[in-house]
């Protein structure tokens, strides 16, 4: 279908019988993707509230299939690159976001840190010189006053903010770690994301939620314990990436139904399935 066409179909989202609307709704969408751009400018083109709203909608069902689409590939053939499984979390709420301006903003954070950093350390030492850079000279911290909000499951509003939740510090911490050549990796603690530094008979663990604290596997013994759970093996070993994209996704769940909009809620759960599938 042709420009020319769409905008006679536009043009009928106006009209007074919500069937015709209806259907044009549904032939507009079904032609995919590709109409984004075309809606968009429609959109701008557009004095009527009415008509703005409709073409909205259909945009966000157009962006949603997109991000589905994105997504199911990345989980089949990219999930060794956490930065874009991330991306593509943050493109929900930020469609235009770029992933290459993105990319550059964490190549912007290693090279100071890499200035910074020397491979003969001792891992301790350079865990010491990471928190250093991440949490005095770059100001990450935990947003604790607004713990739930889906800005900080936004790896870009975080970028910018220096204020996120456990699993967003710790992707950020972690790929700049392994840029570095560190065997740092996520561990899926029960209400709580860590890090492990994990190197044959050597391991230890990273809070990065409390500046990087580093800590003992007693210490997870304790806090399993005071939760009340069985000790698992996942509790201490480094999780993949889509588990940490999963995460995220459910921190968003909870954060949409604290506010409320359960519909963004209900498509976290089918990015979330489409994952765990």
């Amino acid at each position: 279908m042709d420009k020319k066409e769409l905008k006679a179909l536009v043009t009928l989202l106006d009209d007074d019988d919500s069937e015709v609307k209806s259907h044009v709704e549904q032939k507009i969408i079904s032609l995919g993707t590709q109409t984004i751009p075309f809606l968009e400018e429609e959109w701008e083109n557009s004095f009527n509230p009415e008509v703005q709203r409709r073409i909205e909608d259909m945009v966000h069902i157009l962006q949603f299939e997109l991000l589905q689409e994105r997504l199911a590939d990345w989980n089949a053939n990219e999930s060794d690159d956490l930065l874009k499984g991330l991306w593509l979390v943050s493109t929900y709420q930020y469609p235009d976001l770029d992933f290459e301006e993105l990319k550059a903003d964490f190549e912007q954070i290693y090279h100071e840190v890499w200035r910074e950093f020397k491979d003969d350390l001792a891992p301790s030492l350079q865990v010491k010189v990471l928190n250093s850079m991440i949490f005095n000279k770059f100001r990450f911290r935990a947003n604790t006053k607004n713990f739930h909000s889906p800005s900080n499951s936004m790896l870009n509003v975080v970028l910018q903010s220096k204020k996120g939740n456990p699993i967003t510090l710790c992707a950020i911490y972690m790929i700049i770690a392994q840029r570095l050549n560190m065997p740092v990796y996520g561990v899926n603690l029960p209400n709580l994301f860590i890090l492990t530094y994990k190197q044959g008979e050597n391991q230890f663990y990273i809070n990065v939620f409390n500046k990087g604290l580093v800590f003992s596997k007693d210490d997870i013994d304790n806090y399993i314990e005071h939760l009340g759970l069985p000790s698992k093996e996942i509790f201490y070993e480094p999780c993949d990436n889509k588990t940490m994209v999963v995460r995220c996704l459910r921190n968003l769940i909870v954060s949409f139904e604290k506010l409320g909009d359960y519909s963004k809620a209900d498509e976290m759960k089918i990015l979330m399935d489409l994952l765990e599938g």
